[in-house]
């Protein structure tokens, strides 16, 4: 009979100690997954954060870039990019004219680089003395504006036009310039709308 008693109290006693485990391994279970997902969540948050400072949106506004992109065309502007590398020539660069945050934004491509001498004659763009072979069908430039003669860009400066080459203002015109590094905002980089363009910028 004792024995029996002894018995049953040692069941329970283990019974106990399996639901106590259970329990706690229930809990341990419980913490691991709302650990999880809170460094989801935190992910997810700091991703978003990331993209916001790293990207904006921008609408061409202006037909300077016809016929390669269109007035009402949605891109995403990688703002990163450049502060980590310098921009190349043939890159669609979004820029301002000034520090200021109200400066109208612009998009035109980059042509000369800091350092080069941009010279436009005959219609044709000359980079330190030889004919720039662009990748693309561009008209002859009629007028050349201030590059009609010799401009030799400094430190920091990029000569750009427009791919709608005789209804473009850029680098040959006085109101724009050639543009400073810190004057520019980012590259283009994926077009938003319209739909039937949706993708990355080439």
């Amino acid at each position: 009979m004792k024995l029996n008693k002894k018995k049953t109290l040692d069941d329970l006693k283990d019974s106990r100690a399996v639901s106590k485990a259970r329990e706690r391994l229930r809990d341990d279970r419980t913490r691991g997954i709302v650990k999880w997902i809170f460094e989801i969540i935190v992910t997810v948050v700091f991703a978003v954060l990331v993209a916001i400072s790293a990207f904006q949106t921008v609408t061409l506004q202006e037909s300077a870039m016809e016929p390669t992109y269109s007035v009402g065309e949605k891109f995403f502007v990688n703002r990163a990019v450049y502060k980590i590398k310098s921009p190349k020539r043939g890159d669609v660069i979004v820029f301002r004219t000034s520090v200021s945050d109200d400066a109208a934004l612009h998009i035109r491509r980059v042509i000369g680089l800091p350092g080069e001498t941009v010279l436009i004659k005959d219609g044709q763009v000359y980079i330190n003395g030889k004919v720039y072979e662009e990748n693309g069908a561009y008209p002859d430039i009629t007028n050349a504006g201030l590059a009609d003669s010799s401009i030799t860009l400094e430190s920091g400066e990029y000569f750009v036009l427009g791919d709608n080459r005789n209804n473009s203002e850029d680098s040959r015109f006085s109101d724009i310039g050639n543009i400073n590094k810190k004057y520019i905002v980012g590259k283009l980089w994926f077009t938003v709308s319209p739909k039937s363009k949706i993708g990355f910028v080439k």
